[in-house]
């Protein structure tokens, strides 16, 4: 049995996790934090408490699964660093430089974590379909959809995307003339890292939507669209439950699913 923990338990995605972990025979649930519903019961040895380190340290979780808030999961982070608790990553909003100090963190302490953007098999195949059209395309643009209680903007998803994406081509804004916007913002936040990019990300924010997210390539005479929609949370189980069994095994820093799919 895995013994894993739920930060965040309260949330969207926490309670879709809880009962992953409730429902799968080699998972046992042993932990469950949040600011929300502290001291309610969960099952009979498991109450929800707002206290992270003392209760990693109380209920000793081989795993716990994070989905809280881009405010405090760097901090969150370096809990399960220090208590050498492997973890699985879902809350997006972590800058680059964050991502590379948990990579040498994981290493100096020997405890595996998983920062995942997305859980969806969809979308993380929408991500390499992207990554691959790219050597093809001079231009691009991402479009991301969310509901309108998620903080951060662009998505994780749309960050890791263009990430791969330029990693097959530098420049997607080839031919461009000069723009200039009328109403700042317009057209979107221009992705550049190392120099390399220039991919408008826009950030949809609106009540009805889960999560999607459409890549844009176009060319003299075309344009391919690849597109994916999250229709319900569960969709992300399958790839949560895929990184809680690669954590248990191996002891390594990853970022993105697709790189144990």
């Amino acid at each position: 049995m895995i013994k894993t923990g739920v930060v965040g338990a309260c949330g969207k995605m926490g309670q879709e996790v809880v009962k992953l972990v409730l429902n799968s025979p080699d998972l046992e649930l042993v932990l469950a934090v949040d600011k929300f519903k502290t001291g309610e019961k969960i099952k009979d040895n498991v109450i929800i408490k707002d206290d992270l380190l003392n209760s990693i340290n109380e209920a000793k979780p081989d795993i716990v699964v994070d989905f809280t808030q881009p405010s405090v999961i760097f901090e969150n982070i370096k809990i399960y660093q220090k208590t050498k608790t492997k973890a699985v990553i879902g809350t997006t909003g972590l800058s680059s430089e964050q991502i590379d100090e948990i990579k040498k963190m994981s290493k100096e302490n020997n405890t595996g974590i998983i920062i995942a953007p997305n859980f969806s098999i969809g979308a993380i195949l929408m991500m390499q379909f992207a990554r691959q059209a790219s050597k093809y395309f001079s231009n691009a643009e991402i479009i991301e959809y969310h509901h309108n209680q998620k903080k951060d903007a662009p998505s994780g998803t749309s960050i890791k995307t263009a990430q791969l994406m330029i990693s097959e081509n530098s420049n997607f804004k080839e031919g461009n003339c000069a723009e200039i916007e009328t109403i700042k913002g317009s057209r979107g936040g221009n992705f550049i890292e190392n120099n390399k990019g220039n991919i408008q990300i826009h950030s949809v924010r609106m009540p009805g939507f889960v999560a999607s997210q459409e890549v844009i390539f176009g060319s003299d005479g075309q344009i391919l669209k690849i597109h994916h929609d999250t229709i319900n949370r569960e969709c992300y189980m399958s790839g949560v439950k895929l990184a809680i069994d690669h954590l248990y095994k191996n002891n390594n820093f990853i970022y993105g699913l697709e790189n144990i799919l």
